[in-house]
């Protein structure tokens, strides 16, 4: 999810492409496929660091604690994130106000150059901004860098969105680069997210077919390319803000749930680099 949105609509077309994509073969570095009977604590933090101040983007929830089921389960083998319309349960010390209630979750290992396969299933609902995509730890945004591998904001349902931002090229002026495809039925059906993150090019996809791709250019500087070192993966359900609640909060279509068959990460090591390989070291 983009920080400290300042526009209401995000959506860039200046990065469109149209090319293969599959995941490596053999077993992955990272995977988690919600096989067990919760959120496993060794593999996701819960990010509640904002709910007193509020998040960026003007966004409404309040993202729930570890062990608040109705807000984040394994379900069916799937991980699900839910949102609600009503406050938190028995008024949290940093509750601000909210009247909306979801779930963050990062993951405890910090990711590099790899490939990267989110299968997920989207809520559509007026009011929600599902979003899967990854920061890394420490920095100013924009020039830490952030990638987007899929966003969709519902009054805009079916369509999703992959972005990159860094100093030079991000929302604020007017320069980010990304691109958007249909998916008729992503709030319907499994559709398997993708990211293929190099050294000198990050390729983003959906079902085997990436719509995205930057390449570093030979005079890139951290300015243009700070994608060379591990990010976190973050997996989280926001609802309205300056993008997603462009057209209002459908709170009758309330509560709504992105769902999570699977996150898997295939690491491809690139020898002296920060980004070599996942790390088991906790935020």
């Amino acid at each position: 999810m983009p920080v400290w949105l300042v526009l209401a609509q995000l959506g860039a077309t200046a990065a469109a492409a149209d090319a293969p994509m599959a995941p490596p073969r053999g077993r992955a570095s990272f995977a988690d496929e919600f096989s067990g009977r919760a959120v496993s604590d060794r593999d996701w933090r819960f990010d509640t660091e904002r709910n007193a101040k509020g998040w960026h983007n003007n966004e409404l929830q309040y993202y729930a604690h570890p062990r608040t089921p109705a807000n984040a389960r394994v379900e069916r083998g799937a991980l699900v994130i839910e949102a609600h319309r009503g406050a938190p349960p028995g008024a949290p010390r940093d509750w601000n106000g909210q009247l909306y209630t979801s779930a963050r979750l990062v993951t405890r290992r910090r990711l590099g150059y790899g490939f990267y396969e989110v299968r997920a299933k989207l809520p559509c609902a007026r009011g929600t901004w599902p979003a899967i995509w990854m920061l890394p730890r420490t920095g100013a945004w924009p020039e830490q860098g952030e990638i987007d591998v899929m966003e969709m904001v519902g009054w805009d349902a079916n369509t999703v969105h992959a972005t990159l931002h860094s100093g030079k090229y991000n929302h604020r002026l007017g320069t980010q680069r990304g691109a958007q495809v249909r998916v008729p039925t992503a709030c319907t059906a499994w559709h398997r997210y993708q990211l293929d993150w190099r050294p000198d090019a990050i390729t983003i996809g959906v079902d085997g077919r990436g719509y995205m791709r930057v390449a570093k250019g030979p005079g890139d500087d951290r300015g243009a390319w700070p994608f060379d070192r591990p990010f976190d993966l973050i997996l989280n359900l926001a609802v309205g803000g300056d993008w997603g609640g462009k057209q209002g909060v459908d709170d009758a279509a309330f509560p709504q749930a992105m769902r999570v068959d699977y996150v898997r990460y295939w690491a491809a090591p690139v020898p002296g680099s920060p980004c070599v390989r996942a790390s088991s070291s906790a935020r």
